[in-house]
C-alpha cells in the first residue's frame, strides 16, 4: 500500500508542535517521505559521485578559464582539498570521482585514504568536440557515457547507499548546460546563458552566440534523432549524470539535485525516462539564470537560495544537515496522540 501525501501530512500535523510551525523543514520531510515511501526515512549512507569531462567549446572563447584547470581540480579533489570534498567530509558523505572524459588522466596513483575519495578512470574520449562548429558527441559516445552513469548508480545500491548526489567538474560545462536548457526546457537565450565560472563581457557575448547557433543546429535534427540532437550540445559528464539519475530513480535511491549543470542533466534524464524527477529533491537555486526555469520544468522547488554557482555537488551537500534534521523530526518526534492531546478545532 502506497503512502500518500495526505498520510504524510496527517502524521506531520500530529506531532507535538503546532501544524506547520517548522516551516520548510516539514516540506523537506514530506518530500523525503514521499520519495522513500516511509515515515522513517533514511539519509545515510550517502554518496557524492563527481563526473568529470572536458569541453572542446572552451577553444571558442566562452570562458576565461583554460581546460587545464579541469585536471588541476581532479588532482585537488583526489587530495581532498576541493570545496566538494571538504563539504562531503564534513557531512559524512562518501565521494567517488569518475573521469568520464577529461583531456587526459592526471591521476597516476590512487588517492590516499585520508582524502576520502575513490577515483575511477573511465574516459570515453579526450573531451568533447567544439560544439560551436560540430556536434559535441556522437550517439555512441553519448551511450557510453550514459552507461558509466548507470554503473555508478548500481555501485551505490550494492554499497547500500540510500541518498546520492551527482556533482560535475569540467571547465566550459555551463555552455552545454545553457544549450540543454534552451533545447529541453524552452528557456529563452537571454535567460539560458549566464556567467558560469566568471565570464567577462567578451566571453559572455561569445557564449551567447555559440549557444544560439548550436541549439539552432540541434533543433534541425531533433525530429529525426532526438538523442543525436541532445548529444550534439551535451558533455560527457552531463550525460553520465543523466544516466546516473535514471538508474538511481529506477533503483529506489533518493537524489539530491545540485545546481544548473546537474539540473541540465536532469532534463536529459526526464526526457528519456519521464518521472525521474519524482525521486529528486532540489537542493538550491543557482545564480545561473536558466536554473529557475529548468527546475520549474522538472516541477521541483529548491530549498536553499544562497547565491551559489560552484557546482561539484556543493549546493546539494549543504542541504544534507537539513535532510538529517527533517528525517529525525518526522521519525523521532512524539505525537500529540501519545500524550492524549487533541488540538482544538475552530470553525
Amino acid at each position: 500500500m502506497s503512502l500518500s501525501s495526505s498520510d504524510i501530512w496527517q502524521h506531520l500535523n500530529g506531532l507535538t508542535k503546532p501544524p506547520g510551525s517548522l516551516g520548510r523543514l516539514e516540506e523537506l520531510a514530506a518530500r523525503l517521505c514521499d520519495i522513500q515511501q516511509t515515515l522513517s526515512p533514511q539519509t545515510s549512507p550517502r554518496r557524492l559521485v563527481i563526473f568529470a569531462g572536458d569541453h572542446g567549446v572552451v577553444s571558442a572563447g566562452v570562458t576565461v578559464w583554460p581546460s587545464a584547470v579541469t585536471n588541476l581540480m581532479l588532482v585537488n579533489m583526489c587530495q581532498g582539498g576541493a570545496a566538494s570534498t571538504v563539504l562531503a567530509g564534513q557531512s559524512g558523505t562518501e565521494v567517488v570521482l569518475v573521469n568520464v572524459g577529461a583531456i587526459d588522466d592526471p591521476i597516476t596513483e590512487p588517492p590516499t585514504a585520508n582524502s576520502g575519495v575513490r577515483y575511477r578512470s573511465r574516459r570515453v574520449c579526450n573531451g568533447t568536440r567544439n560544439l560551436a562548429i560540430e556536434p559535441a558527441l556522437t550517439v555512441d559516445e553519448f551511450q557510453q557515457a550514459w552507461m558509466i552513469g548507470e554503473d555508478e548508480a548500481r555501485s551505490a545500491v550494492e554499497s547500500q547507499v540510500k541518498v546520492v548526489i551527482a556533482g560535475e567538474m569540467g571547465i566550459g560545462n555551463t555552455t552545454p548546460a545553457s544549450c540543454l536548457a534552451m533545447l529541453l526546457a524552452d528557456v529563452p537565450l537571454d535567460n539560458a546563458v549566464g556567467q558560469g565560472a566568471g565570464a567577462n563581457e567578451t566571453s559572455l557575448s561569445q557564449k551567447r552566440n555559440v549557444v544560439e547557433q548550436a541549439v539552432a543546429r540541434a533543433r534541425e535534427i531533433w525530429e529525426r534523432d532526438p538523442v543525436a540532437a541532445i548529444a550534439s550540445v551535451a558533455g560527457l559528464e552531463i550525460v553520465a549524470m543523466a544516466g546516473f539519475f535514471v538508474a538511481a530513480h529506477r533503483l529506489g535511491l533518493t537524489i539530491i539535485l545540485d545546481g544548473a549543470v546537474a539540473s541540465s542533466a536532469a532534463l536529459i534524464a526526464e526526457h528519456r525516462s519521464p518521472g525521474v524527477s519524482r525521486s529528486m529533491i532540489a537542493a538550491h537555486l543557482s545564480t545561473e539564470p536558466a536554473h529557475r526555469a529548468v527546475l520549474e520544468r522538472l516541477s521541483l522547488t529548491p530549498f536553499l537560495d544562497w547565491n551559489m554557482r560552484l557546482g561539484e555537488g556543493t549546493g546539494a551537500l549543504l542541504l544534507l544537515p537539513l535532510l538529517d534534521a527533517a528525517s529525525a523530526m518526522i521519525s523521532k518526534m512524539a505525537t500529540l496522540e501519545s500524550f492524549g492531546i487533541s488540538p482544538k478545532v475552530t470553525s
